[in-house]
């Protein structure tokens, strides 16, 4: 690894870790709409309330920001994964506590280990394949699948907005490449907003005044994490920056507690304390690997 490398991994972490206490908040925010509205239209407004910004965003940067200078076909992809994505994790989010819900969410900085090999040539080590084998047993002791809770509807939703995470971590790998980052987070929420506006259809709800300052919360931190996430799989490698997102479960156990205190199963704990230490042994085994290399 070239000293060049390892100082944008060091930049992919730190802005990987404002994006996830960003993203905490946000989802704290979009629990407190799901009782009220479809997930579709939840998605939908992630999307509208994060647009102003952006375009605030691509304003000051003028044609500096190439909003119309990108690659259509993996941006029209990237759209489609971002509504299945946060319709899932908004459905989920119904019945889960944000805690729960981080613990199998977690097993995405895995996934995207698994994908960098095929999909971006990133070598990826025995070490790393066995930590996403354990990874992958914390995510079923957080489902559960052999207990009386079989596979909640909740935690298939969020299992599903995982997979659907990797992907467009790793199409974000890709795309920028080529594109800006202002126009890849603008056309994101642009064809989220639209689409699952359009799936949504006469299931729409009127927005009550009340949710205004949620709607203000998403704008602001969803966008602020969204643009951190971008830059951070841009800049950093992203088998090395993804597992910095465990530090979301200590923003999730704090939220659930302010605002409906409620504190996770010992047996939610058990397969998060797996799936983070797969992703801290993959971490490690990392670092050990790059001073091996000098």
């Amino acid at each position: 690894m070239t000293p060049e490398q390892r100082a944008d991994n060091v930049r992919g972490i730190v802005l990987m870790i404002i994006a996830v206490g960003a993203f905490a908040m946000m989802d704290a925010a979009l629990k407190q709409l799901t009782p009220h509205y479809p997930a579709t239209q939840v998605a939908a407004l992630r999307g509208y309330a994060s647009l102003p910004v952006v375009l605030v965003w691509a304003l000051v940067l003028g044609s500096r920001a190439r909003l119309f200078e990108v690659r259509w076909s993996l941006h029209l992809l990237r759209g489609a994964i971002g509504i299945l994505m946060l319709s899932s994790f908004a459905f989920g989010l119904r019945t889960l506590p944000l805690s729960e819900a981080y613990s199998i969410f977690f097993f995405a900085p895995l996934l995207i280990t698994a994908m960098a090999a095929p999909l971006l040539g990133e070598q990826v080590s025995a070490n790393r394949w066995w930590a996403i084998a354990i990874g992958m047993l914390g995510v079923l002791v957080v489902l559960r699948p052999m207990g009386s809770e079989l596979l909640s509807i909740g935690g298939v939703a969020v299992l599903i907005s995982t997979a659907c995470y990797a992907v467009s971590a790793i199409t974000a790998r890709v795309l920028g490449r080529t594109d800006t980052s202002v126009s890849m987070v603008f056309w994101l929420m642009f064809m989220v907003a639209i689409g699952a506006t359009a799936l949504t259809g006469s299931d729409w709800r009127p927005i009550q005044a009340a949710h205004g300052w949620a709607l203000l919360a998403i704008a602001i931190t969803g966008s602020i994490g969204q643009y951190a996430v971008t830059e951070a799989f841009k800049r950093g490698q992203a088998s090395v920056i993804a597992p910095f997102e465990y530090t979301a479960l200590a923003w999730g156990l704090g939220l659930d507690w302010v605002f409906w205190q409620v504190l996770p199963q010992p047996i939610v704990m058990l397969g998060a304390g797996i799936v983070v230490a797969s992703g801290l042994f993959l971490l490690w085994s990392e670092r050990r690997r790059a001073v091996s290399n000098g």
